[in-house]
């Protein structure tokens, strides 16, 4: 029987500020089958358009993302926050709702041509997941698509990815 991956999935209320219903994965890493159970479904997802590498994004993408990677036998790319990987980076910066913001990933990680599978824990807004397509892409890569454990329905994540292959294993609503 499958597991309910949504009752894995701990709901925090006011974090990181007033108003916010924080989902929590750190409770679907403490079961092991859940945690299994995920990366199983990420994998089937991600084999119905092979993708050449996965591309993680910083810092919760990295804990699903590397055991795909394994699994499917692909290179990891690290999408990280600028500032955290050492040697020569290709960066993009993006706007937040105040400020800025940007990734970065090695200068030669996406080999011209590569079709990358972007992983992350979450699709909200979809700014930090745009911008890492976005940066795949100018390093000469496509964007095969996008997989994410949850996603928060009601605040513009998928329409900004529209025109990208993405799957997503929970849902919740969310009110703007």
């Amino acid at each position: 029987m499958a597991i309910d991956l949504a009752e894995h999935i701990r709901n925090v209320p006011d974090f990181p500020i007033h108003g916010v219903q924080f989902k929590d994965i750190t409770s679907l890493l403490l079961s092991p089958a859940a945690f299994g159970e995920t990366i199983d479904r990420m994998v089937e997802q991600a084999g119905k358009n092979p993708p050449d590498c996965i591309a993680a994004i910083d810092s919760r993408g990295f804990l699903f993302a590397a055991p795909m990677a394994v699994r499917m036998g692909l290179p990891l790319v690290l999408v990280r926050k600028a500032g955290k990987l050492p040697g020569e980076t290709m960066e993009f910066t993006y706007s937040l709702e105040y400020g800025q913001s940007a990734l970065e990933i090695h200068t030669g990680d996406i080999a011209p041509g590569a079709r990358a599978l972007i992983i992350d824990d979450l699709l909200a807004t979809g700014g930090s997941i745009k911008a890492a397509a976005s940066l795949i892409e100018r390093a000469g890569g496509q964007t095969a698509g996008i997989g994410v454990v949850i996603e928060l329905i009601g605040l513009g994540g998928r329409q900004l990815l529209a025109g990208y292959d993405l799957f997503s294993l929970v849902t919740f609503e969310v009110d703007e």
